[in-house]
């Protein structure tokens, strides 16, 4: 059994998110940026998992008609090995799915082979690279690419749903 839950990010959880942001990454987004993101990006969707009131995790897209670009999946060190990236990962894909996602790409570092692994094991396949895409060390990213998506949820609804 599960301890934490997957949950819509909001406008609170901003300073945990970034937390986690911090910890993750060499350069990572600043709090601002995630503030922009939940106000100003109508393109953006993140979830987070949450456990006994913190974030232990979080995972974002762009979310542009048919395609999802996942922005940034991270989890705690601490929390690293329970399964909270995949379980963020799939939830992140099944509300794109939602939202009428047909594929999604992301970008991973070309020396991560722990996260190479698990988008592989969820149906993501290695379209290409960009070479020199980190600033911080001008390492190569891998660009993947999932067309095998969920099933959309008919009874999914979110307050963004617009309606003709």
């Amino acid at each position: 059994m599960r301890e934490y839950i997957i949950r819509r990010m909001t406008l609170a959880d901003v300073d945990g998110v970034h937390a986690v942001e911090r910890s993750s990454f060499p350069k990572p987004w600043t709090r601002e940026d995630f503030v922009k993101e939940m106000t100003g990006n109508a393109c953006a969707r993140y979830l987070v998992a949450e456990e006994a009131g913190e974030i232990i995790g979080f995972a974002g897209a762009w979310i542009v008609l048919d395609e999802a670009h996942i922005t940034n999946i991270a989890v705690l060190k601490a929390h690293r090995g329970r399964g909270i990236g995949r379980a963020l990962t799939e939830a992140l894909l099944q509300y794109a799915a939602n939202l009428g996602v047909t594929y999604a790409l992301l970008e991973v570092r070309r020396s991560n082979e722990i996260a190479q692994r698990l988008y592989k094991s969820l149906g993501f396949e290695y379209v290409g690279t960009r070479k020199k895409y980190y600033v911080d060390n001008g390492e190569d990213a891998f660009l993947f690419c999932c067309q095998s998506l969920p099933e959309a949820d008919p009874d999914f609804e979110e307050a963004e749903t617009v309606r003709e």
